[in-house]
Order: structure tokens, then sequence, then C-alpha cells
């Protein structure tokens, strides 16, 4: 387990086309300073301060994840890029996209995953202070959609969907998570949608860039790819890289089990609202090895102070790690 913090060794730049918009898009990733966390800023609009890549910043997941930033602009269909940070263990980076989606590049987090892997990461001198829990926090949409987190020594993640169509069915996949795994087992998950639903999409101006190529697409018959899955359980494979990358919109990484029950977006940010509903659940730690762990007992103490204001506390650059909290 990683004790201290990690960035990327150099920027790196992607260019696609956006899931949506079906127009072409450009991102960059940028290394981060330390205690600074995953930003986010619409290049195109000039922005000079990135946004925090955090839960309160979060204005709609209906069809993906979307940021809202400065000047009432958005980034549409994040999870993935923070899926592929997150897994790889990297805690500070600034997203840089010239248009208001992600490229969805083959809706997957493997092109972003075999580049930072290729460039690889930079180790920071300072602690990678972690969320472990002590006890349970759930979320239930009360219509059998249900996400938990709860104590585990290591970040486990156990997910299980069930649609009515042949060729899924029910599927659960459970995983102790770490960047080999993730990028081996999980990273290359595409996303996947039913065809009546696309069309649908479609004549109300969305889903305008997908295709075949960056989506598993199902009909009545079973899946229209030519090449087949990649797993014969992709498609909850890819449920579970978006919940790596929505929980990444905690601040910190996880130290606990998710169990996800038939969630999405929506049911992933009805729990980091119940985590920050719930202090005192959980602690902010850094590992000294051998299994032990320092808790953060200032920081815990004034989360404990203000309750339902935790937000602020929760986001890394609202730390303001002092040198007696650095490793």
């Amino acid at each position: 387990m990683d004790s201290l913090q990690h960035t990327l060794k150099r920027s790196i730049g992607f260019t696609g086309i956006g899931l949506h918009s079906g127009k072409p898009v450009r991102l960059e990733l940028y290394p981060g300073e330390i205690n600074s966390g995953i930003r986010l800023v619409r290049s195109d609009l000039g922005q000079m301060e990135p946004t925090p890549a955090f839960m309160d910043r979060v204005v709609d997941t209906r069809l993906a994840t979307t940021i809202g930033t400065d000047h009432n602009a958005s980034i549409a269909t994040v999870e993935h890029v923070l899926a592929a940070l997150a897994g790889l263990g990297i805690d500070n980076a600034v997203i840089a996209v010239d248009g208001p989606e992600v490229p969805i590049m083959d809706g997957s987090a493997a092109p972003f995953v075999q580049v930072l892997r290729r460039i690889g990461r930079r180790r920071q001198q300072a602690c990678r202070w972690m969320l472990k829990f002590n006890e349970v926090v759930r979320f239930s949409d009360g219509r059998g959609r249900t996400v938990r987190i709860e104590p585990y020594d290591g970040f486990r993640i156990t997910c299980r969907i069930d649609f009515e169509h042949a060729r899924i069915g029910t599927q659960q996949f459970d995983i102790d998570m770490t960047p080999r795994r993730f990028a081996e087992e999980i990273a290359a998950a595409r996303t996947f949608g039913f065809f009546r639903e696309v069309e649908l999409l479609r004549r109300n101006g969305l889903a305008l860039g997908g295709s075949l190529d960056n989506a598993v697409v199902i009909d009545d018959h079973g899946v229209m790819n030519s090449d087949g899955l990649r797993y014969a359980d992709e498609f909850v494979r890819h449920k579970v890289l978006d919940l790596v990358g929505d929980l990444a919109l905690l601040g910190f990484p996880i130290l606990g089990r998710v169990v996800a029950e038939k969630s999405g977006h929506g049911q992933h940010l009805g729990l980091m609202q119940a985590v920050a509903a719930h202090p005192e659940a959980w602690d902010i730690v850094a590992y000294e090895g051998s299994g032990e762990y320092r808790v953060l007992r200032q920081l815990a103490q004034s989360t404990r102070a203000v309750g339902d204001k935790l937000l602020p506390y929760l986001m890394p650059p609202s730390l303001a790690l002092t040198p007696a909290h650095t490793c």
C-alpha cells in the first residue's frame, strides 16, 4: 500500500469525440502539486482556476457524471478518466478539456490507463491520506438499488447487476483493487447500452458520437459488436469501473469494502452524500506500514464538530496540511 502521494511524471494529451455531442475534443492531463487532488478545467473557456473533482461539484448523474466548473460551464462523462487516475493510484493531477465532455475514447478507461502506465507516476513527499471506514455507511433509492461502504483493510468492491435481457441477466464481480488488477481486469470494460435506447437518445440530440467503436450495444438478439465482448462479464466489470471513477469524487482513496446492488451514478452520489453526513463512521488516516494507521486527529475532531457541514473539510485543498501532518 502506498504511503506517499503520486502525480504524473509528465503531461500527456488525448483526442477523441464526445459521446453525446459527436464533436472532436482534446483532453490533457498535467502533473499536480501535493495535496491538490484531482482538478478539472475547461481550456476552451480560458478558465484560470481548476475546479476540484469533488462530490459537491456534481450537477448531473442521469447519463454520466457531470461536474460543474466556473462560469456556469460543465464537463460531462468524467468517470472514466477519474477511474483511470484513481485506479492507478494517482493522487494529484489537472484534467483540461477543450469542450463540454471528456472524449469517450473506446468506451472504457483502457486508452487512458495504457498511456498513464507508460509514462509512469512520480512519488511526492507528502502523506497519502485515506478515508478509513469504521462503521457501515449506506444509501438506497427505495427501488432496490443500494450501495454501501463497510470496514475493510484495503479497497474491495463487490458489484451485482441484474438486467431483464438474456445476454446480461445477473452478474456479480468481486475484486480487491490494486493498480495492477484495475489495469488488467477492469480498465478495458466498455460502457454498454441497448439499441432501442440509443435510437431514442439520438432522436433527442444525445449519443451523437456513440457507435460500436466506443460502446457495447445490445439488441433483442444479443451483442451487436462484431468483435463480441472483451470479458464474458464485461457489463458488471464496467459498472465497477464507473464506481471507481465516481467514488474518486470523495477526494481521498477509500479503505473499505464497497458493495453495490444494481447501482448507477445517482446512487453513487447518494452514497457520497451519506458519507459526508456521517463523519462518525470514518477517520482520515495515513498508512504507517505493518497494518498500522495514523489518524489525523485535528481534522477528525473538527469534522465531528461541524456535522452536516462536513463537505469543505473533506476536500483535499481544504486540508491545509501543516508540516506536522506530513510524513
